[in-house]
């Protein structure tokens, strides 16, 4: 079977002169080596063209949609989110209803904004001793779906971004009963389903479209995706008029070499990598478990993915942001992200034997520390993460007690203030009101002080970013709940999105501000609803 990089490889040795784009003509430019721009074409002759495939890119698409048990399969360069806004866009009609998990990627709420959806919402529980969201049960579905009988499709993530995994064959045969499609936002399990030992894929599980970021656990360049589609549910007519709707008309090359590459390579390869990349992971987590003080979330495989280590500091005097600074500062280890509770490692098949054995002895090191230090160690309100890790300075919390905010002009918890990707995951209990997505969007707002907003609804997406699930939604009537927990994400230096904070002339002022709908919008807005 002909392979896309190679291809381009061979095209680039050709001397063929590019009277067309792009603007490099396949030559160095500046920092950036002559191999990637060599590689980098546009819709040429013999190269085919991903929004009317005829050729290679076709056999290629065909050969994805083998490997993972699928009926079709389409490459995607705008990451995921060009595979969700296409998925809900084609599965649901305009102003449709959709069943979807409330700790879902924004870009769902951007598809339901876009085609005007009215929304509900499962809620999945959480793992407290971790802090995490668990994956969505049969059996919410099952209640969702008996309370909502309007539903048009069901769409839940599986696995989630701390690798919890839902028994998508279990809900798919829910959904089904129903007459409708299941949607499965699978961006962080690209590698599942493709091997002996490793847990089934949602295509395998029967879900009618699974959407994969293959440059989140296999080898690929970042933004590359694929989209499956299965059964009788979807119109793939209207689903490739969407694909080509939300992806972009110029795609890159180098980013389908790549989903080509990472999928040869786990063709041949797959059997020895997967094991090789369990027996790591495994034998990693067996050590961890002597841990003391630190708390690893070790699960069997039908719950918990493969490759993601969630490392909680609950009870041990640290944050997780603390955490994550100690493992980067003294011991050169950057990873995902952290919240409040806990850090998150990923692991793929390209990490060899030294990533698993410094993570595992920089945990082991700094448990012991903790355990030694008696866990904790607070004085006038100061936190010493120097006993963990030895060497990062004492923190005056002070100014957090007091509410202190970022200041207007910074993303509130800056690359400053919170380095890396950080980000606080807690999952509230259903809103107790809320005005449809699409409505409240398009409604007239205002920004008011945070202390002041119980009781209104909010305007404007509040999330903490990655992975990029609201703590907000635009129409959502906010809570004393709601309120509290924006605060103390702000006075922990994360990185909130959403939000505006003031400055006086004493320096950082303590006022936060979100947008909210203006009174008079929500008065006539009722006032209509009643007539």
């Amino acid at each position: 079977m002909e392979h896309l990089f190679e291809k381009l490889s061979l095209y680039d040795r050709k001397g063929i002169y590019p009277y067309h784009m792009p603007g490099h003509k396949r030559k160095s430019w500046g920092m950036l080596p002559k191999e990637l721009y060599g590689i980098d074409i546009t819709e040429i002759e013999g190269f085919d063209n991903l929004h009317q495939p005829e050729g290679i890119l076709l056999e290629l698409q065909r050969e994805a949609a083998r490997l993972y048990g699928a009926e079709e399969s389409y490459y995607l360069v705008n990451g995921s989110t060009g595979g969700i806004l296409s998925a809900v866009s084609a599965a649901v009609p305009f102003g449709g209803h959709i069943l979807m998990a409330r700790n879902c990627h924004k870009s769902v709420y951007h598809a339901a904004y876009l085609r005007h959806l009215q929304t509900e919402y499962l809620y999945p529980g959480i793992l407290a001793e971790y802090g995490i969201a668990d994956a969505v049960t049969l059996s919410q579905v099952r209640e969702a779906l008996e309370r909502t009988p309007e539903t048009d499709a069901v769409l839940i993530v599986s696995p989630t971004y701390e690798g919890r995994l839902a028994d998508v064959a279990e809900i798919a045969g829910a959904v089904h009963e129903k007459g409708i499609p299941l949607i499965v936002d699978e961006a962080h399990g690209a590698h599942l389903g493709l091997t002996e030992g490793t847990w089934q894929n949602s295509c395998q599980g029967g879900a009618d479209l699974v959407i994969h970021s293959v440059h989140k656990t296999l080898p690929a360049l970042t933004q590359a995706g694929l989209l499956h589609v299965n059964g009788e549910l979807i119109d793939r007519g209207l689903l490739r008029r969407f694909l080509r709707i939300y992806q972009t008309s110029s795609p890159s090359y180098p980013l389908m070499a790549s989903i080509d590459n990472a999928l040869q390579y786990t063709e041949k390869f797959g059997n020895d990598a997967f094991a090789r990349f369990r027996f790591f992971y495994e034998s990693m987590t067996e050590k961890l478990s002597a841990c003391r003080s630190l708390k690893i979330l070790i699960g069997n495989r039908e719950e918990q993915d493969t490759g993601k280590l969630v490392i909680s500091v609950k009870g041990t005097g640290l944050t997780g942001k603390e955490l994550y600074e100690i493992l980067l500062k003294k011991y050169g280890l950057q990873t995902e992200m952290a919240s409040i509770d806990f850090v998150l490692a990923m692991f793929t098949l390209n990490d060899d034997s030294e990533a698993y054995n410094r993570m595992t002895e920089a945990l082991l090191e700094i448990d012991r520390n903790l355990s030694e230090a008696g866990a904790t160690e607070k004085t006038s309100g100061k936190l010493s993460p120097a006993k963990a890790g030895g060497t990062a300075p004492e923190r005056d919390f002070s100014a957090m007690a007091r509410g202190t905010a970022p200041e207007r002009g910074s993303p509130a918890g800056d690359t400053e203030k919170a380095p890396g990707k950080i980000l606080s995951v807690k999952v509230r209990e259903k809103a107790p009101e809320k005005i449809s997505l699409a409505e409240a969007w398009e409604m007239p707002s205002e920004e008011i002080l945070l202390t002041e907003s119980a009781g209104r609804y909010a305007a404007e997406f509040i999330n903490l970013y990655p992975p990029g699930i609201p703590l907000l939604i635009p129409g959502e009537q906010i809570t004393e709940a709601h309120c509290r927990e924006i605060w103390e994400a702000v006075s922990q230096g994360l990185n909130v999105q959403g939000i505006w904070t003031g400055r006086d002339e004493d320096g950082p002022s303590q006022e936060i501000s979100i947008r909210v709908l203006q009174e008079k919008a929500e008065v006539r807005r009722r006032r209509n609803k009643e007539e």
